[in-house]
């Protein structure tokens, strides 16, 4: 398509704020959650990151496509997003090992999407009224139908999407003949996750979101993981069961983004929907028990309750999200089990977090 014949395209906040832009991928309107992502790079793996399902994403990076796509840069098998919104879209790529165009993968995906949008604006805005509900439009439907529309797109709070991105039946990931067996709880679980237990000599299991606690032990397992998702982690209430199994049974437990908000739930902590959430590669992190600071990626609007994890005498928090000292990671006093609300195997640049992974082994030894 060339860039001076595209449609004009709308972005619809619930609140009635309107912004303009030109159309994307395929025609259309789509209806998401809307947030942002500060991350320079690494698109591809955001848009198809489970956790963001049912969000449609602001890219605050100026210039989004110009690398184009790789199958290897993947977190699953498709795009998750519901939407994208940014300010250049580059139809031209230039990389070496790109496979093809962001203009083409769109497309075959069936997303849609809306450019030549002041995303600088945008983002301030959601910065200041937070995230809600809006719709991109890019086939002329009337402003006022679309308003009806949105009005009836359920909010982010209270809803469970683990069920919508977790596999249907399990599989394995990695060698047979590894020295440690891990069940995965598959929540939304990104590919590098898998990828990088594999790495330390790990064979995955993962089984889908309702799994048992029965159904995840006859894998016989060293240790057991909780996986990062999108939604809501309040209803899922097999998954907080299976949570409070394990840890009854005092096997390892380590639990990332939503994996952790289980563990926190499973304990009696509640979870609470943040204003605006926290999404980028550049999170700064402070390690209590270290003393060292982290620059951690991160993907999540919801958060453990810090006052009740304080109040809780058998947790304990390790790290701090130093901007805004939402409780980053925690883990329990009298169980093999720990925890990290932000993402260790995304490393984009900085491999700080990394050793998460390890001490996960660690704890499997043991």
């Amino acid at each position: 398509m060339k860039y001076n014949t595209r449609q004009k395209a709308i972005l619809l906040l619930s609140d009635g704020t309107i912004f303009h832009g030109k159309s994307i991928g395929v025609s259309g309107k789509t209806f998401g959650e809307l947030c942002f992502n500060t991350g320079m790079t690494g698109y591809q793996e955001i848009f198809t990151d489970p956790s963001y399902f049912g969000q449609i994403m602001v890219t605050t990076n100026a210039h989004i496509g110009n690398y184009g796509v790789n199958p290897q840069e993947t977190e699953s098998g498709s795009i998750k997003i519901a939407g994208l919104v940014c300010k250049n879209f580059s139809y031209n790529y230039s990389r070496e090992n790109a496979s093809g165009s962001l203009e083409d993968y769109f497309t075959a995906q069936n997303l849609i999407g809306i450019s030549d949008v002041d995303t600088r604006a945008l983002t301030a805005y959601i910065r200041d009224n937070g995230a809600q509900n809006a719709v991109i439009c890019t086939d002329g439907t009337p402003v006022g139908e679309l308003r009806t529309l949105l009005a009836a797109v359920p909010d982010m709070k209270g809803l469970e999407l683990a069920s919508r991105v977790s596999v249907k039946e399990p599989y394995y990931y990695g060698n047979p003949e590894a020295a440690f067996r891990i069940s995965a709880l598959d929540l939304g679980i990104k590919e590098n996750i898998l990828r990088n237990f594999a790495k330390r000599d790990c064979y995955i299991k993962v089984f889908p979101y309702n799994a048992t606690y029965t159904e995840m032990e006859s894998f016989n397992p060293d240790g057991y993981f909780l996986s990062n998702g999108p939604g809501d982690p309040e209803p899922l209430e097999g998954a907080i069961a299976v949570a409070q199994e394990i840890l009854a049974n005092d096997r390892p437990l380590f639990g990332i983004c939503l994996g952790h908000q289980i563990i926190g739930l499973a304990n009696g902590i509640s979870t609470f929907k943040m204003f605006g959430g926290h999404r980028g590669i550049n999170h700064p992190v402070k390690n209590l028990v270290t003393g060292k600071g982290e620059i951690s990626s991160q993907n999540h609007g919801f958060a453990v309750n810090r006052e009740e994890v304080e109040a809780h005498p058998d947790i304990e928090i390790v790290q701090l999200h130093i901007n805004d000292h939402t409780v980053a990671g925690m883990k329990m006093k009298s169980k093999n089990c720990f925890s990290v609300q932000y993402h260790p195997e995304a490393s984009p640049g900085p491999h700080d977090s990394s050793y998460l992974f390890d001490e996960f082994i660690q704890r499997m030894q043991k």
